[in-house]
């Protein structure tokens, strides 16, 4: 095969994950807003100890850690539309500020890796962290939503938020006690490509965890 026949080939984005992690939810989301068709590999993060410990996905990702697929701001940049960056360099700001609080501050908290270690505690722990990171993001949000996160297009920040919903109403968190982050949420789940990716649908989630 010619170098230029190989390139007209398409090559699907391979996007190891699993079903309930709020990492891989976001990919999913992003993919699907951004209409890109991927493949799933799942790698249970709880069975035998959890296959991303293996030697196999190692390989995959040294880090040892899912979602393998680099990522939301990778997507963004070589699939600019429809864009989950505000054009507005101030909103574009908010937008990071919130990914920020979320994915940084709030979900590695609370992810398999830290809960095991607490142990019997889990529970306390991860609804202490979820609620001390909702009060700083109620707080912003109040400022910054408009019909999503940031005004009224979907962004970056819609899509780290809906999977933290779903982790804190996992961990019994009352989510009524922050009503804009409950508001955007209630809003975004009814969007196709919320829905489409939600862990109760994935090709890994168990037949009693399926909607």
């Amino acid at each position: 095969m010619s170098t230029s026949a190989a390139r007209l080939i398409k090559i699907n984005p391979v996007l190891y994950g699993y079903f309930r992690s709020s990492c891989s939810w976001r990919v999913r989301i992003a993919f699907a807003l951004k209409g890109i068709e991927y493949e799933q590999k799942p790698i249970n993060i709880i069975k035998d100890g959890g296959q991303q410990l293996t030697d196999q996905f190692k390989a995959v990702n040294p880090m040892q850690q899912v979602p393998a697929l680099a990522i939301i701001q990778y997507i963004e940049e070589t699939r600019p539309e429809p864009r989950l960056l505000p054009a507005d360099p101030k909103q574009r700001a908010h937008v990071r500020i919130i990914c920020d609080i979320i994915a940084s501050g709030i979900q590695p908290l609370q992810n398999v890796y830290v809960i095991q270690k607490i142990g019997e505690e889990k529970v306390q722990w991860a609804q202490h962290f979820i609620n001390r990171g909702f009060e700083t993001l109620e707080h912003i949000l109040k400022q910054t939503a408009g019909k999503h996160c940031v005004g009224d297009e979907i962004s970056m920040a819609d899509i780290c938020l809906v999977p933290q919903v779903y982790n804190a109403e996992r961990f019994k968190v009352d989510v009524s006690r922050f009503p804009t982050i409950r508001r955007l949420n209630q809003t975004l789940i009814e969007i196709d490509a919320f829905k489409a990716t939600h862990p109760s649908c994935q090709p890994d989630t168990p037949d009693d965890l399926r909607a």
